[in-house]
């Protein structure tokens, strides 16, 4: 008995799993993007009935870490297993195609099948020609035919010959016609399909089971490896007495399958293995902010979200005439002057009512009111009505950076679009002033060219990550270079490229240097002037570096004849120079060493 019981509950919950699936699409809404991979969130609606359904939720990434899928649904519905797949086959997909896709895939698969029916019609009848070509070879070559035989056979061979061959023509004409009918479906086809919404190969099949009937939504979230971002900079500077102007960008690349279309956008220096430590919470305290209802009003009108917002503000709603719109009057001049506009400045420049009516609500850092005296002096005769100060935000408003213990987040309250196609787009993140201080560096052994050092202290606080920058001095791009702060010293070095004014010349003193010959050693005498001169209309710092060369061989003996006030390292045989230069002029330094060793021997970089 209890075996006939289990098969028909067996039975019954196969029928049940074996129902048509329930297809839906999931939407992308966010996107926290590491280094390597994306944590991506997403939601959908299903109508689902009373008991197990199965759930094809298509649109997900092509490839994703099935352990990391997690689904959010009401309490009604219980989710009984998750399964990822990239080439899901069912026969009921089809169902679920726009109708007008179908139509044309319809069409497609008949022109298909009458292609297929002409092309073995022309075979047939192309053999055929083919053994009556070979017959007429064989009876031609019999001699045994008579006159009457052989003109009837010529006559049957004529006459079928010409009947084929029509045929063959026909069959062609109509192939063609075909063909050309194929190609155009393929071609409506393929417009019909990229009208609809990119979507992936990628699809998650739910079983679940719902206990009232009706629609529910479902939050997704996984991680895929699909996604990375990195980190670069532009640097700014106008000349070397001013602050670097930093622009703290993202190169944000995706090829999971799916186009992020609108999408929050988070980027984090983590690493995007999910933790299981349970979180803790903070005291909680309360503080003032400004405006914060402006953020919450997506779709209101800007003048509509002042009333009741500010005191002294009354907004007229329009009454629905065409051409009538909102008017916006600070009380206490509705009735003095027949034009009530006030006077509205945006970001410190007077505007129109028309400029104030385009600005998203979205956008406002804050807003004032001036009336009366303070309005008459600050603005004359323009503030007579009164005047409406709005600030809007800049791109460091729409960035909030979160810094935590081993990694920094960028939340950007702006929706990007991040396409899947594998490229890198641009995301503006924060812009930076850091006062800095330059100075000149120079190695002529090695590069006969002066390079601007800008030199960045305190600088962890502005959680720089490393990456690349692009350098604009002067109001020129003078190219890239790196920005590490994963260092120890106080004092972050920024290269900011070639300075071409800054003349350097190095060069052998042939009438000091020379070689001696002692007994079995040989002595050898090297001079160098290091010649700098400054090109520019301002003075300069600069960092001077050469070197003398060190032995590890006691046979080889290193005596350092002339460093010219430098400072001298024993340890690396550096040499450096701290110098200040006037505009157009000009200061000579000397270097002169001599080495001593076997003259049986060779040192190969000397």
């Amino acid at each position: 008995m209890k075996n006939r019981i289990l098969t028909i509950c067996l039975l019954v919950s196969a029928i049940a799993f074996a129902q048509k699936p329930i297809f839906t699409s999931a939407k992308t809404k966010a996107a926290t993007v590491y280094f390597s991979g994306a944590e991506i969130t997403q939601s959908t609606s299903v109508n689902l009935p009373i008991g197990t359904s199965e759930i094809v939720i298509k649109n997900v990434a092509d490839y994703l870490n099935e352990n990391t899928v997690q689904i959010g649904a009401p309490k009604s519905v219980t989710v009984l297993s998750v399964q990822f797949s990239d080439n899901y086959i069912s026969e009921y997909e089809l169902d679920e195609s726009n109708p007008a896709i179908k139509r044309v895939q319809d069409s497609i698969l008949y022109v298909q099948k009458e292609l297929k029916k002409i092309q073995i019609d022309k075979y047939s009848h192309q053999q055929t020609i083919e053994i009556l070509d070979k017959n007429k070879e064989i009876r031609g070559a019999n001699s045994g035919l008579n006159v009457a035989e052989l003109m009837k056979l010529v006559e049957y061979y004529k006459s079928k010959r010409t009947e084929l061959d029509n045929a063959v023509v026909l069959l062609t004409e109509k192939e063609t016609k075909w063909n050309k009918t194929l190609s155009e479906l393929n071609n409506k086809l393929e417009i019909n399909t990229q009208k609809e919404e990119k979507t992936s190969e990628g699809k998650l099949i739910l079983q679940v089971m719902n206990e009232v009937a009706g629609n529910v939504n479902l939050d997704i979230s996984y991680i895929t490896n699909s996604a990375s971002w990195q980190p670069f900079y532009d640097l700014r500077a106008e000349n070397i007495n001013t602050s670097i102007d930093l622009a703290y960008k993202a190169k944000v690349t995706q090829n999971t399958g799916i186009d992020w279309k609108k999408v929050k956008l988070t980027l984090s220096s983590g690493n995007p293995n999910q933790n299981n430590l349970a979180p803790l919470l903070q005291a909680w305290f309360l503080r003032y902010g400004k405006y914060k209802e402006f953020e919450n009003k997506l779709n209101a009108n800007v003048s509509n979200t002042l009333q009741g917002q500010l005191a002294g503000v009354n907004v007229t709603t329009a009454n629905g005439q065409p051409g009538a719109k909102d008017k916006v009057i600070i009380r206490g001049y509705g009735s003095i002057n027949e034009n009530t506009d006030p006077l509205y400045v945006i970001n410190g420049f007077p505007s129109s009512a028309e400029e104030f009516r385009k600005i998203s609500p979205t956008s406002i850092k804050d807003v004032r009111v001036i009336k009366d005296e303070e309005a008459l002096s600050e603005f004359g005769n323009r503030g007579s009505n009164g005047v409406i100060v709005i600030t809007t935000k800049n791109m460091n408003d729409y960035t909030t950076i979160e810094e935590q213990e081993l990694n920094v987040s960028f939340d950007i309250d702006i929706p990007y679009d991040i396409l899947s196609n594998g490229k890198a787009h641009s995301v503006s993140l924060k812009d930076i002033k850091i006062p800095a201080t330059y100075k000149y560096y120079a190695v002529p052994k090695v590069e006969k060219e002066a390079f601007l050092l800008a030199e960045l202290n305190d600088y962890a606080k502005y959680n720089l990550l490393p990456g690349e920058a692009n350098i604009v001095f002067e109001g020129m791009y003078v190219g890239k270079t790196m920005i590490n702060p994963n260092q120890t010293q106080d004092t972050l070095n920024l290269s900011m490229g070639r300075d071409k004014k800054i003349s350097i010349k190095r060069e052998r003193i042939t009438d000091k240097s020379g070689t001696k010959f002692l007994s079995s050693y040989k002595e050898q005498t090297f001079t160098y002037d290091i010649t700098v001169r400054n090109n520019k209309k301002e003075d300069i710092n600069m960092l001077l570096k050469d070197q003398y060369p060190l032995s590890t061989d006691k046979e080889i003996t290193v005596e350092l004849l002339d460093k010219d006030g430098a400072k001298a390292n024993e340890e690396t045989g550096v040499l450096t120079w701290e110098i200040k230069l006037k505009p157009n002029e000009t200061k000579k330094y000397r270097i002169s060493y001599k080495v001593k060793y076997p003259k049986d021997k060779l040192i190969e970089n000397l």
